[in-house]
């Protein structure tokens, strides 16, 4: 059964205190707070969304029918103009926090998110991507088992299964992994020790949070069996709507912010855009 946490403690969780809400509701306006227990540690989820009343009735969705039953829906809207609030508005009992105000793009949801944060652990499941019902209940599996993980990467279904974790690889490129959201989880402790997502980089802060995870940090992660499937990663999001040039110019600001080699950045940099256009000529 869910527990119930006094308002006043769950400030003591958060990385900084909201000066002000404009749109909000959910369980916690009525003053109802979940918490951890030792045997159903409570795993956060945060969504962020923008105008996305056609995929967040299923976003929520998928939340609410899982199997683990500790869990607490928080989620972020960037001051949609279309039906989103309403929607949240009506899914209030089903979502422990939603605000809805102007913020400064995806990551900076997400970072209001993880302020809001009171699980052991955290999950992010953007507003057009779905969990399947199980889904969680493997997270936890994963985390209980293996007392030491930081982190877990599930795999994700986008157009095909994505899945296992290779860090090594990150020291050249970053698609060492399944995807951010439906398919990353960390600790609460782990996530404080790293702070926010760095909202210079516009369309790869997770990656640039990744490399100071794995490199700068030296957490310890691991991916789910390719056959326990997390949840579907659909297609259009931010990621997507990057050009190549763009995503690997903001790539190689975050190696160079993290001080890897310049020697090796600049080198990096030249073997990804002579492949890009290697497959530009081809394609022609």
């Amino acid at each position: 059964m869910t527990q119930l946490i006094n308002k006043n403690e769950i400030h003591k969780k958060l990385f900084h205190k909201f000066k002000r809400h404009r749109k909000e509701g959910g369980l916690r306006t009525k003053n109802l707070f979940k918490k951890s227990t030792i045997n159903n540690p409570l795993l956060s989820i945060i969504t962020v969304v923008k105008n996305g009343s056609k995929t967040i009735t299923r976003c929520i969705k998928s939340v609410n029918d899982q199997n683990y039953l500790n869990i607490e829906h928080i989620v972020i809207d960037g001051a949609s103009t279309d039906n989103t609030v309403s929607i949240l508005k009506k899914n209030s009992d089903n979502i422990d926090y939603w605000i809805s105000e102007k913020d400064n793009g995806i990551y900076d949801g997400m970072n209001k998110g993880l302020q809001l944060a009171a699980g052991k652990y955290i999950g992010i499941l953007n507003a057009d991507d779905n969990f399947k019902k199980n889904s969680l209940m493997i997270i936890i599996k994963y985390f209980k088992k293996y007392k030491n993980l930081d982190f877990v990467f599930g795999s994700v279904f986008k157009e095909k299964i994505l899945s296992g974790f290779w860090p090594k690889k990150i020291l050249w490129k970053f698609n060492m992994y399944s995807a951010h959201s439906v398919g990353f989880f960390i600790k609460t402790e782990s996530q404080k020790k790293l702070g926010l997502y760095d909202n210079n980089f516009h369309y790869s802060a997770d990656r640039d949070l990744f490399y100071r995870m794995i490199v700068l940090k030296n957490m310890k992660g691991i991916s789910t069996n390719r056959k326990e499937l997390i949840g579907y990663f659909n297609k259009g999001g931010i990621s997507e709507s990057v050009n190549f040039l763009s995503r690997l110019w903001e790539e190689t600001r975050i190696r160079i912010k993290n001080k890897q080699n310049i020697i090796i950045v600049a080198f990096l940099f030249i073997i990804h855009l002579s492949y890009q256009c290697r497959k530009f000529i081809t394609k022609k």
